[in-house]
């Protein structure tokens, strides 16, 4: 069983029955729906080709849908712009006219009130590095410092810039409303800076009667300086390595990370590493040795997925890429892990139950842990402990409960209907594990369920063996 989860983003290379259909049998758990590229009509139709494929093919699959946030962009250009160091260059706002050779318009009128002259501004993902020499109302002058090509729609990073730019936009709540409509089971806010703004959409999920689960994206300097905050506040975390390597020093990049799945793993709250783990993988066929290792170091964190951008939008080899990533999670995974875990918080009642049951677990070498959930939270609390060996089964007779499961480190979510005797119920797991080849005789299963004592119902940990 694969602990570590593998998160692929849709595009054109990968939005076809065909090619959705091996991307699940290749190991994907979550599909992600980039908002910042897709349209309306696009998610209500891949959703139902994901539906379909996960159905057909008797599989947990999730869907993430990732706002495109408050992103600064350049605007159209007629013809792309050869820029050297040295070179002037005009960012201009409210429409304004610039009268340099080299000049385009942005689509956030209040980057001449955020930018200060001095500042640094980082364009094209960073490729392109400009310095504010001089602003007014309506124009920011800039000299060229780095060598680019600049075409249109360009993504603008300001490093240690505090950007008053809403947490949602209007596009992003648009966006929102289609993926409740459809029944998404998560929602990525990007460019989150601080607890309030996931706070907010978890407010709007709620209004409109979804529980999907928030995924907070830590992209920019503000939201590392929160950081924490934010992790309490959200179901889940992206380190969106993309921005945030671009926002922050790049050798300070591993340190955040590793911070970041710390904490994650200390509360309690599944985080996923993004963002170029098999960035050569777009054109080639294999990946790098640079690549592997990064993957590898991700699994030895246990964070609770990897996730695939470009390689699986519009690379040659998505199927592939896929394939890779689950083959070095499996490995990764037999070799130990950075014992994270350990100081986790454990501070309920629930918790506690949980910690014995996993310690328990940890005892045998052939143990398998069962978790009767109505709403996911056991097998979260199982997850979080991060067993050493012991696979998660969580049963819940919800089917939203059990795709929101997919994200989770070590757990494999079952639909499943409770009978009203939890001894029966029981039973039934235990049959459908052995006749899914998932347990044996001889395995030993530490079971989590609830137990009746005259009318009231108690939490128990029980040992059985399958036999």
């Amino acid at each position: 069983m694969r602990s570590t989860k593998i998160i692929c983003t849709l595009g054109p290379a990968t939005d076809s029955p065909e090619i959705l259909r091996e991307m699940i049998l290749a190991g994907t758990n979550i599909f992600r729906l980039n908002m910042s590229h897709g349209t309306h009509e696009w998610v209500r139709a891949i959703v139902k080709k994901i539906r379909k494929a996960a159905s057909d093919l008797d599989a947990v699959v999730a869907i993430l849908l990732d706002t495109q946030g408050p992103a600064i962009r350049t605007g159209d250009l007629a013809n792309k712009l050869n820029l050297k160091p040295g070179d002037i260059f005009e960012f201009t706002v409210r429409g304004a006219r610039s009268e340099e050779q080299f000049s385009t318009d942005v689509n956030y009128d209040g980057l001449v009130d955020d930018i200060s002259v001095g500042d640094v501004v980082l364009v094209d993902n960073g490729v392109m590095h400009m310095k504010v020499l001089h602003k007014n109302s309506n124009r920011i002058r800039c000299e060229v410092l780095t060598a680019g090509t600049l075409g249109s729609r360009r993504h603008i990073n300001l490093p240690g810039v505090k950007v008053n730019l809403p947490p949602l936009t209007e596009k992003d709540l648009a966006d929102i409303e289609v993926g409740v409509e459809v029944g998404v089971d998560f929602v990525a806010l990007s460019f989150c800076r601080e607890a309030a703004d996931i706070i907010e959409l978890k407010r709007l999920l709620r209004e409109r009667g979804s529980q999907a689960r928030t995924v907070a994206k830590i992209e920019d300097q503000h939201a590392v300086k929160f950081v924490n905050d934010i992790i309490r506040a959200s179901d889940a975390v992206m380190i969106a390595r993309g921005d945030l390597g671009i926002e922050c020093a790049m050798e300070e990049l591993p340190i955040i990370q590793r911070r970041i799945i710390k904490k994650c793993i200390q509360i309690g709250r599944p985080v996923i590493v993004a963002t170029h783990m098999l960035e050569s993988m777009i054109e080639n066929p294999l990946p790098t040795r640079a690549e592997i290792t990064d993957v590898a170091n991700a699994v030895y964190e246990q964070a609770d997925a990897i996730m695939l951008s470009g390689e699986t939008t519009v690379g040659k080899y998505p199927v592939q890429c896929v394939k890779i990533l689950d083959r070095v999670a499996r490995r990764i995974a037999r070799s130990g892990g950075a014992g994270y875990a350990k100081d986790a918080i454990v501070n309920t009642t629930r918790m506690k139950t949980m910690r014995s049951a996993v310690t328990l677990a940890n005892s045998f070498s052939n143990s398998k842990i069962i978790v009767f959930t109505r709403h996911g939270y056991m097998a979260d609390h199982a997850s979080h402990l991060r067993p050493d060996s012991a696979p998660i089964f969580a049963f819940s007779p919800s089917a939203e409960v059990v795709r929101r499961l997919a994200l989770s480190w070590n757990v494999h979510p079952i639909l499943m209907s409770f009978g009203i005797d939890p001894e029966h119920t029981i039973a039934d797991a235990e049959v459908e594990l052995t006749r899914r080849g998932l347990a044996v005789r001889g395995d030993q299963l530490i079971i989590l369920s609830d137990v009746m004592v005259g009318t009231e119902r108690f939490d128990s940990i029980q040992l059985r063996q399958v036999i």
